[in-house]
């Protein structure tokens, strides 16, 4: 569904990818590791269409996909590692949710979101609830693929095993496709079907697969 040939990306003499291919199928849950400086991001911000490669191309179903216009909401989204990044710290929990589309009652029930937090503004949440907040607001209807990039870094074990539990039941029940980048490769090995290592210079490897189950 997701498909990237050739990827290349470089910030200036640094080469951050050198021909990378990338594909992601339909309600796939796949596992993107790496070190540091390896070009995770940069990556996921190329598959999101937020960033332009130097060379190569990202298709949507066999076709280059349109971004939507400021504000609106497109197939693919990314989900950057801190939250509080991606939202206005101003804006009350309930004006986050209503932004750009109606909140969805059972994206809201399955990613735990209470009512009682409506009120609340962004520093009133914890780490946890306000990465949950984040990532309701991208499931929209028209959602193909979810880009997800250290979202559970931050938060103890606990609460990232709560946290992708409800965010693979909701994507599979929706049929939306997760790319979960994370460091650790324990975490990978459990919640992804397939995980792919990014090594410098674009070299990708695959890793075991392991089929989380709930």
């Amino acid at each position: 569904m997701l498909t990237a040939r050739a990827l290349h990306h470089a910030y200036g003499n640094w080469q951050v990818l050198n021909g990378v291919d990338f594909d992601l199928a339909r309600g796939e849950v796949l596992g993107l590791g790496g070190a540091s400086g390896s070009g995770k991001t940069t990556l996921c911000r190329i598959l999101a269409g937020q960033f332009t490669p130097d060379h190569g191309e990202v298709l949507l179903d066999g076709a280059k996909f349109k971004l939507a216009r400021p504000g609106l909401p497109g197939p693919v989204q990314y989900a950057p590692q801190s939250p509080e990044l991606a939202v206005d710290p101003r804006w009350t929990v309930g004006r986050i949710l209503a932004n750009a589309t109606a909140p969805d009652p059972e994206v809201l029930t399955t990613l735990g979101i209470r009512e009682a937090w409506t009120n609340r503004r962004p520093p009133q949440l914890s780490g946890g609830e306000l990465a949950r907040v984040s990532l309701s607001r991208l499931f929209h209807p028209g959602l193909r693929v979810l880009i997800c990039d250290e979202i559970t870094a931050q938060l103890d074990a606990i609460e990232q095993e709560s946290l992708l539990r409800a965010l693979i039941d909701l994507a599979g029940r929706r049929e939306v496709a997760l790319l979960l980048v994370s460091h650790s490769s324990s975490l990978r090995s459990r919640f992804c079907g397939k995980s792919v290592e990014l090594g410098f210079q674009g070299k990708k490897v695959v890793q075991g697969k392991a089929a989380f189950r709930a």
